[in-house]
């Protein structure tokens, strides 16, 4: 059995909002998205094709190997859309595959139940399909899709299917948005009289959308790790549940951690910060004195200054925050949170959302965010300033 993924190493849907450039692939629970996917494929599949732009970081990460699966790389010049990079697998592929899209989260025991089947749609019923795109059905059996239907109950399509080589007879063409779409490929099948089933997700699927959909994966993934300490712990700090500290790390006195937490190597933590549930921070950072960290993902070598307070925030890479600077993430109203996307304030639906701050951003000492703002890459603050709207 092979596994084809799809535009892996162009960065996740996120990207236009956090990373301009990729130069690494986005982590949660301190692994790339790309890597928990893979541990689910084991048992699953033998090889592994990852389509992948002409970004090296992907290849560079995994190798041609990951835990006895083959890895085999192609090249997608020009993203036009998932059908496309399928389209660039073909001549790779030997009989019955799984296609699965690189961005979201997919669980081993809801990919093997579509397994049965020689052809198969992994969906999942939502409150909200306004963000994904319908599967219509008649008992068992997909009968067609709909994109953004505008309807709110349904079967949202996860991007995961299991096909075989006879799709490949039917050449996609461009759709009104100018993409190939991978699901012409099962209304190919379904207009030749095929069966092609559908599998409701009884694990879990994580699609993300936006960079605040990483909280939710990272919360989630947090919740199933155990303890394990590879670092040194000083006297009077307290790791409080299910920690785990990389090798290389210290935790210094008076430090607080309430796990679920994951600390990487080589990280300086202390003393006298509070480090609290669904907090993920990268290797080679230092947490200074009397800061606050709450359900935030941290990048690596970030450092965040005295004094500081990170909440429900998704930071970088080589951030550096000044001392005593200060994310909100909180409406005095008590009402969702926005963020700006592409000019447009988009409902985030969480009630408490900090900020999202780009690789390598620096921040001046007391400096102020809003909830739902984004610092990009590279960008800086000067002391004292007041981020009321996204720095670009």
């Amino acid at each position: 059995m092979q596994a084809v993924i799809l535009a892996a190493g162009k960065g996740t849907r996120t990207y236009p909002l956090t990373l301009e450039k990729p130069k690494h692939l986005l982590k949660v629970a301190n692994r790339t998205i790309i890597e928990h996917n893979l541990e689910q494929l084991k048992g699953l599949a033998d090889e592994i094709l990852i389509v992948v732009g002409k970004e090296k970081f992907t290849e560079k990460l995994l190798g041609n190997n990951y835990k006895g699966i083959r890895i085999r790389y192609l090249i997608q010049e020009k993203p036009e859309g998932n059908g496309q990079a399928l389209m660039i697998a073909e001549r790779f592929i030997k009989d019955r595959f799984i296609a699965m899209v690189a961005d979201d989260l997919y669980s081993g025991s809801d990919i093997k139940k579509c397994l049965k089947h020689r052809y198969c749609v992994l969906v999942k019923e939502v409150d909200d399909l306004s963000r994904f795109g319908e599967v219509s059905h008649k008992g068992s059996l997909v009968t067609g899709f709909m994109e953004k239907p505008g309807r709110k109950k349904g079967l949202a399509n996860t991007g995961l299917q299991v096909y075989d080589r006879k799709i490949f007879s039917h050449r996609l063409m461009k759709s009104k948005r100018g993409e190939f779409e991978i699901v012409d490929y099962i209304t190919y099948l379904i207009e030749k009289g095929e069966k092609v089933h559908y599998e409701k997700i009884a694990d879990y699927w994580f699609p993300i959308t936006y960079p605040w959909s990483l909280l939710e994966a990272n919360e989630f993934l947090l919740s199933k790790i155990k303890k394990a300490v590879g670092g040194e712990v000083e006297k009077y700090a307290v790791l409080k549940g299910p920690v785990v500290v990389g090798k290389g790390t210290i935790i210094k006195s008076g430090s607080y951690i309430e796990g679920p937490v994951i600390i990487g190597e080589n990280c300086s933590i202390g003393p006298n910060c509070y480090i609290r549930a669904h907090s993920s921070i990268g290797n080679s950072c230092k947490i200074g004195n009397a800061v606050e960290v709450k359900n935030t993902i941290v990048g690596d070598r970030t450092s965040i200054g005295h004094l500081s307070y990170a909440g429900d925030s998704v930071i970088g890479d080589d951030v550096n925050f000044g001392a005593g600077t200060i994310i909100a993430n909180l409406r005095h109203d008590g009402e969702n949170i926005s963020s700006p996307v592409k000019g447009e304030m988009t409902n985030t639906g969480r009630k408490k959302f900090g900020a999202v701050i780009g690789d390598g951003a620096k921040l001046g000492i007391k400096t102020i965010i809003y909830p739902g703002r984004k610092i990009w890459p590279e960008k800086t603050t000067l002391p004292g300033e007041i981020v009321k709207r996204d720095v670009q």
